[in-house]
């Protein structure tokens, strides 16, 4: 199950509820004022950096046949998949 994070519409508190997916719009009880009117927040890591920064991340150490750890050839630690 994944971890959420909310904020109270009261009191302004952020807190985490670990829910399911299904679930996650619900109304969670706030952890301080114990009131109900609460929100999913967006997560803050799908928007950290924007666009620019994602270009000069390296997961493949240079290599251009793609692949790396995930599928093929490792581009940062030289191991194959075979």
């Amino acid at each position: 199950m994944p971890i959420y994070e909310y904020r109270c519409e009261s009191c302004s508190e952020k807190f985490e509820v670990l829910t399911r997916f299904a679930e996650r719009d619900k109304s969670q009880a706030c952890p301080s004022c114990e009131s109900m009117k609460t929100r999913v927040m967006v997560s803050s890591f799908a928007f950290a950096g924007g666009a620019d920064s994602l270009q000069s991340l390296d997961f493949g150490g240079g290599e251009t046949s793609g692949g790396g750890c995930c599928g093929g050839s490792c581009g940062s630690c030289g191991t194959s998949p075979n």
